[in-house]
């Protein structure tokens, strides 16, 4: 038994010091495309920036991958990055999609991953209601409410009167 705790313990341990090692650097890569959010739904906004442009450089953005075509990125003040937005379509469909965006000056080329998923992530606020089969947006339904209130007291009745026969030795 402990020599199996202990290989699973070290296969545990193996797989997480590869996944350290082999994780990407996008925040500290200064030449690569940064995508926010890096996940998104369909419809939503996302951001992209770049400081592989240089201070005051613009960019070509491409989405057309999830097919939201191109888009521009132009310079900000935030550290010499220029940054683009674009919609992710209603129409994409969940998968990795590779974001590009080539400097308008040189032949510089980077690119990053959009991950489109159906379901919001953290940080999005869900939009709707929820399906519950009473009540809704106006109110719940007296009817369904009275129909409800009156199954739960026949059903406290029979209870109350079935344990007071079994406490009388009458049986069930």
């Amino acid at each position: 038994m402990r020599r199996t705790a202990r290989l699973l313990t070290g296969t545990a341990l193996a797989v997480a010091a590869a996944g350290f090692v082999a994780a990407p650097a996008y925040a500290d890569d200064p030449g690569g495309l940064e995508v926010f959010p890096s996940s998104a739904v369909p419809g939503g906004q996302v951001t992209v920036n770049t400081a592989a442009c240089g201070d005051g450089g613009t960019a070509a953005g491409d989405a057309s991958a999830v097919g939201a075509g191109s888009f521009t990125l132009a310079p900000s003040t935030h550290e010499g990055d220029a940054i683009g937005e674009f919609r992710v379509p209603p129409s994409a469909q969940p998968g990795t999609y590779e974001i590009v965006a080539k400097c308008a000056e040189g032949d510089k080329e980077v690119s990053g991953d959009l991950v489109v998923t159906l379901t919001a992530e953290r940080g999005q606020v869900p939009r709707g209601s929820v399906k519950t089969g009473v009540g809704g947006v106006m109110g719940p339904d007296p009817v369904q409410t009275a129909a409800g209130v009156a199954a739960l007291a026949v059903a406290a009745a029979g209870g109350t009167w079935l344990l007071h026969r079994r406490a009388r030795g009458d049986g069930i």
